[in-house]
């Protein structure tokens, strides 16, 4: 097909259509008239703690220990997101109260997948020193753990990467970098590339896989891959690494490697 000169706001639409239809993500709606600083909906993660069985007052002190990570990065971005990314993988272990065994709050179900709840939302605002407004967020129980940045047909994806990168410096939203796994641009005519945090422009990877299912755009079939749910989930719990300051994901041929 051909898509030179394509908008973006056409392929952003057919993007959110892809995550909603074919990947079955609750559409949380276009948040360009909202502003937020970090990068976790407190309202999304406290129903999905009580929905779980935790007390008021356990999911109240896992957001709050939570919030306090996030929103510290004061020893750079690196730091808080390692930190942020201890407690997703581990849980939060906490007290219900002065004098009782210590108890692990789950922030997300890595066992069941389906038993998280999966979200998108679009032109997210962000406020900063600058603020930002980030095409395409993902979410998983209202902690955003990956974010896309779309470009037109006319203007090379090299161009999301950069705006990436920017956003995440001190000036922009850092902040709002501190829960993020997955870091993506692309378009229509080159596809998706995908980093985590810091990643270099010279480093973001391309996701090679078959799909049993067609689609015209390979953006659109990268992404229906990557984000499966299980998989999504499988990457960040298995396949992240932090290594002497640098945030590392895995290539295709490594994932693969490990699980044949």
């Amino acid at each position: 097909m051909n898509s030179i000169g394509k908008p973006e706001r056409e392929s952003q639409n057919r993007i959110i259509q892809l995550f909603q239809n074919e990947l079955e993500y609750q559409y949380l709606g276009n948040w360009q008239e909202e502003e937020r600083i970090l990068p976790i909906e407190e309202g999304l993660l406290h129903n999905y703690l009580i929905g779980k069985g935790y007390s008021e007052n356990l999911a109240s002190k896992a957001i709050s220990k939570l919030y306090a990570v996030a929103s510290n990065i004061s020893q750079g971005l690196y730091e808080a997101n390692k930190g942020v990314y201890k407690f997703l993988r581990y849980g939060v272990p906490l007290r219900e109260e002065l004098g009782k065994p210590k108890e692990t709050v789950w922030l997300i179900n890595w066992e069941n997948p389906e038993e998280n709840d999966f979200a998108i939302a679009e032109e997210v605002t962000v406020k900063g020193k600058y603020d930002k407004r980030p095409d395409v967020v993902i979410y998983v129980n209202g902690i955003a753990l990956g974010v896309l940045e779309l470009k037109s047909s006319r203007k090379g994806l090299e161009f999301g990467i950069r705006q990436n990168l920017d956003n995440q410096k001190n000036e922009f939203i850092p902040k709002f970098f501190t829960s993020m796994q997955l870091v993506l641009a692309g378009n229509d005519t080159q596809g998706l590339r995908y980093g985590t945090i810091e990643t270099p422009e010279k480093y973001y990877l391309n996701w090679k896989e078959e799909s049993s299912k067609e689609f015209d755009y390979t953006i659109d079939r990268d992404l229906f891959l990557l984000f499966q749910k299980d998989r999504f989930l499988e990457l960040i719990h298995d396949f992240v690494v932090f290594d002497k300051g640098v945030k590392k994901l895995c290539r295709p041929n490594q994932y693969f490697g490990i699980k044949i």
